[in-house]
């Protein structure tokens, strides 16, 4: 699994809890990705105040912890914690310059990953299927706020928006392929994230979310 931004996805430090690495070959120009490793960095990770902070480092950063909770809502004390939480498993850094809750953070990475199967432990078990809920709430909060923003939002957005589903019948190989080709659809457009010169008058920050999953699981299947 990934993020990017608040993009979150399932696949640390030196130590091996975390590891920063390009993306494969072919990838949207500028993405990195960190890759946790270590079940301590899943758990660590799925917190929502880390999850944000990292998300709005990404998009808005660097910040200073006091920044950064103005924005979110947060104590700078609460936020200087957690980016210290953050930086033990490689997912934020110092930016240079300032002191205390006053010193820059940045994000390591545009995307963070992780192995939704993971070494096959109940214990990586565990971790990832916290942090996939964890990622999976974030997802609807996000929805809801738009829901409830979007009836004072221009109609031209409104409209623009997605909301809906399709039920497919797919093999595993064929849904992967989808998600291969969605993603591809996507790339080109990444690199606005990092380079703002390029965005078109009237882009907006967008969340679109990868979400795809066998759904006939509370029925025997032949």
């Amino acid at each position: 699994m990934a993020d990017e931004a608040d993009e979150e996805a399932q696949s640390g430090t030196a130590s091996g809890e975390q590891t920063r690495e390009a993306e494969a070959e072919g990838a949207a120009p500028g993405r990195t990705v960190t890759r946790l490793t270590d079940a301590r960095a899943l758990r660590a990770y799925a917190h929502p105040v880390r999850m944000k902070l990292v998300g709005l480092l990404r998009t808005e950063g660097p910040l200073t912890a006091t920044r950064a909770g103005e924005l979110l809502g947060e104590s700078s004390g609460t936020c200087s914690f957690h980016l210290r939480q953050l930086a033990k498993y490689g997912l934020v850094e110092e930016a240079g310059g300032g002191t205390g809750r006053e010193k820059p953070w940045r994000a390591t990475a545009t995307s963070t990953d992780w192995d939704a199967i993971g070494d096959g432990t109940p214990e990586m078990a565990a971790a990832a299927g916290l942090l996939a809920s964890a990622v999976a709430e974030q997802y609807f909060e996000q929805l809801m706020r738009w829901l409830e923003a979007s009836p004072a939002e221009p109609e031209e957005w409104r409209e623009a928006a997605q909301l809906g589903d399709r039920i497919l019948y797919l093999t595993p190989a064929e849904l992967e392929e989808i998600g291969d080709r969605v993603r591809a659809m996507l790339d080109p457009y990444f690199e606005r994230l990092l380079r703002p010169e390029l965005r078109p008058p009237g882009a907006r920050q967008v969340s679109w979310l990868s979400i795809a999953f066998p759904n006939d699981f509370r029925r025997g299947r032949p």
